[in-house]
């Protein structure tokens, strides 16, 4: 049955599913101050002849203080150098790290003034969550003011790829909001899902059951990674890298996970109807799409003619486009597989959109 028939018949099963809560967030507009407007050479196709990046699925752990999986070793790394010209994220949400305490976003480069990885916004897009230089998960505003601390490392743990779950209170099914941020917590290589409310706190082990029904196997409780939530549910995908595969999370339903299919990296569309994935064929990493819609879905190839790699994608705010990181750069290519990808800005990083 897909998740959304599921959801619709789930009110009684999810009166038990209230898990954690943290305070509402309180929110603010603000956004980050933008110089004069950076000049934007026109979009072009990705180049055929850029060279490919490292298979995903193939990033092991950073030793402790290093960049975390996303943060790959890049010319367009900077300390706040020479940098390229960061076209194409003028008014589209579309933001950009790299590991450096500068963040691509609105046509500029905007100065954190800390070391600023795997950075994720929260639904409104009012404040910023990532992992700084000494390994901390922080939050910030969108010019990187107001940064706050909400879980300090302690030394021995490699964090990475937090991602806002933000769920209002559910009046009818007296379900509590939640505010959390859920990461990847890796202590000498072996890693698992954590969660701290968004308001600060010592991070605990995300509960990992087996879905309900008969047969169903155990599900792993270590060699996840990379989570990433969407709509207003408290939906989560993550991937394990011991079986190769793609989980979804659903504390609604209760549903404590289920493999979806095999790949990595995923992202969860706004609406939860979809996941974007990566996945290798034939020597280059391609991305996927599989509906959560359709009772027996097949994933759909957006990247069927793959000359490169393309990894790390993320959705837009609407569910129109995606963008991704190639070796030559971010590109955005729409959602349902039509038209292709466009190369919007030459530094490489880990993309994000605001919403």
């Amino acid at each position: 049955m897909s998740t959304r028939k599921r959801r619709s018949t789930a009110s009684a099963i999810a009166l038990a599913a209230a898990v954690t809560t943290g305070a509402t967030l309180l929110l603010t507009g603000c956004g980050p101050t933008t110089p004069a407007p950076v000049s934007s050479s026109a979009a072009a196709t990705v180049p055929a002849s850029a060279p490919p990046s490292s298979p995903s699925g193939a990033n092991p752990p950073a030793a402790s203080g290093s960049a975390a999986p996303s943060a790959r070793p890049s010319a367009s790394a900077t300390g706040g150098g020479a940098a390229p010209v960061p076209n194409g994220t003028g008014g589209s949400g579309l933001t950009i790290s790299d590991g450096t305490d500068y963040v691509v976003m609105n046509g500029t480069r905007v100065d954190f003034g800390t070391v600023v990885r795997d950075l994720s916004w929260n639904p409104a897009g009012t404040r910023a969550a990532f992992i700084d230089g000494s390994g901390n998960l922080v939050v910030a505003d969108p010019d990187g003011s107001g940064r706050t601390v909400v879980a300090h490392n302690p030394g021995d743990q490699v964090w990475s790829h937090p991602a806002w779950q933000v769920m209002p209170y559910d009046s009818r099914d007296q379900l509590p909001a939640k505010d959390n941020i859920i990461f990847a917590d890796s202590v000498n290589g072996v890693s698992r899902l954590v969660a701290v409310p968004a308001t600060g706190g010592t991070p605990a082990p995300i509960t990992l059951n087996a879905d309900f029904g008969s047969g169903v196997p155990p599900l792993p409780q270590t060699g996840n990674t990379w989570p990433n939530t969407g709509g207003v549910h408290g939906t989560a995908v993550y991937t394990n890298t011991g079986t190769g595969e793609v989980y979804l999370r659903d504390d609604f339903l209760r549903q404590m996970g289920s493999p979806q299919t095999p790949g990595s990296e995923p992202a969860l569309a706004p609406d939860e109807s979809e996941i974007v994935f990566v996945r290798s064929v034939a020597g280059h990493d391609h991305l996927f799409e599989l509906s959560l819609q359709a009772q027996h879905p097949a994933p759909k190839d957006l990247t069927p003619t793959a000359d490169t790699d393309y990894t790390e994608p993320a959705w837009s705010p609407d569910g129109r486009t995606i963008a991704a990181r190639t070796p030559a750069g971010i590109v955005t290519l729409a959602a349902d597989g039509t038209g292709a990808p466009v190369l919007v800005a030459p530094s490489t990083g880990l993309p994000a959109y605001r919403g």
